[in-house]
């Protein structure tokens, strides 16, 4: 990750420049080496953790008051714990990283102003005591720059770590995707990967982004984008390489004569009409073994009101029949409700994050104890059904 954060931000700047061992890790601030006392009044170091709340690349004012703390239990100069600062002891994940103790001294009721008051605060209150057996003893020393970590985003990704989820959120880091489609559903699917890590994204649909389209995707163009009339890779990719650097744009409709360009995909999603070259893109993929997931919709106008079914459908590579029984190969109709442009951005939204957790969940993100490949949502009762992987 990008250390413009501790560049751009007063308060980092000065905990770097006076010494301390800060870095920016799984969206958490981090501060090694700090000196403690353990309960056998041994001096040892530990490691700070606190949530890290950016605007843009710049900290704002902490969140919280309290820290984690990585080490053993920290004691006073005779070997008492630091009762007063320990809230709480156990097995924590902050950020991707482990840590044994939270600890909340509260400097007034608004809390610490900037993160070298918390910070260091923190820092002083464990190294004081330790400073009594070992003199000198500091979490100043001589502050080497941190080369940082590799990141597919542009600014600090401080969500996972906030929630404690950084330990999931890595299963997808090194996922390389492909989205065949960027119609309604499509790109509401890059929507959803593109605030996860995986290591490249990438993006086939050889369409122009036309007025009806704006209608059906996230976000709002403006007019003079639309005049533009931009092809729908170049679109997104414009829009979403703002956070994430993976992001590969291939403005053409997958033939035989291209389907080489998903060659290195580990995943992928299809969007896209049915035909041969559905046929193609999935004959492709099994190919290459490699697991993906087609969306697919119908609606239908009846007494006034528009209906119909969503669907989700995985292939693995141990499961390839289902997709295969479900999804068909042929040509679209002409009187397909869903081609003649109207506007169903809400169940676009509903079909691509349905496809977007199938796809955490086969990465281990989310729990999937039924194991479904297969499901469906129909509008009329709101009624969404799986189809266990046993019964398919």
């Amino acid at each position: 990750m990008s250390q413009r954060p501790i560049s751009l931000s007063p308060d980092l700047q000065l905990l770097r420049s006076e010494g301390y061992l800060i870095a920016i890790a799984g969206g958490c601030l981090v501060l090694r080496e700090v000196p403690y006392v353990t309960p056998q009044r041994q001096v040892l170091r530990g490691t700070l953790i606190s949530n890290l709340t950016l605007a843009g690349d710049i900290t704002q004012k902490p969140d919280t008051h309290t820290v984690h703390f990585d080490g053993d239990t920290p004691c006073d100069s005779n070997g008492r714990p630091l009762s007063k600062i320990i809230h709480s002891s156990g097995s924590f994940e902050v950020g991707g990283m482990k840590a044994s103790h939270m600890f909340s001294s509260k400097p007034s009721p608004d809390g610490y102003p900037d993160y070298h008051q918390k910070m260091s605060t923190y820092a002083t209150l464990l190294a004081g005591h330790a400073a009594v057996l070992e003199r000198g003893a500091t979490a100043k020393g001589t502050s080497m720059p941190d080369p940082g970590e590799e990141s597919v985003f542009n600014y600090a990704e401080t969500a996972s770590g906030r929630a404690g989820l950084s330990a999931l959120t890595a299963k997808l880091e090194q996922e390389r995707l492909a989205i065949i489609g960027l119609g309604g559903s499509g790109s509401y699917i890059l929507d959803g990967v593109a605030k996860t890590p995986a290591r490249e994204i990438r993006l086939f649909d050889g369409d122009l982004f036309l007025q009806h389209n704006a209608f059906r995707a996230p976000g709002a163009p403006t007019l003079e984008e639309l005049q533009l009339a931009p092809r729908k890779v170049d679109y997104f990719h414009a829009i979403y390489s703002r956070m994430h650097r993976g992001i590969v744009p291939h403005a053409v409709k997958l033939t035989l004569d291209n389907l080489h360009l998903l060659d290195g995909v580990t995943f992928a999603f299809l969007s896209m009409d049915g035909g041969d070259g559905k046929r193609h893109v999935v004959e492709k993929l099994e190919q290459l073994n490699v697991p993906f997931i087609d969306v697919g919709m119908g609606l239908e106008l009846t007494d006034g009101s528009l209906g119909g079914i969503l669907r989700v459908t995985a292939s693995t590579p141990e499961r390839r029949d289902l997709l295969r029984k479900r999804v068909s190969f042929g040509e679209a109709t002409r009187d397909d409700i869903y081609r003649s442009n109207i506007q169903v951005a809400d169940l676009n939204a509903l079909n691509a994050y349905l496809a977007v957790i199938k796809w955490k969940k086969l990465r281990g993100f989310y729990r999937d104890l039924e194991r479904e490949l297969h499901c469906t949502y129909t509008t009329d009762g709101n009624m969404l059904l799986n189809a266990p992987e046993n019964q398919c």
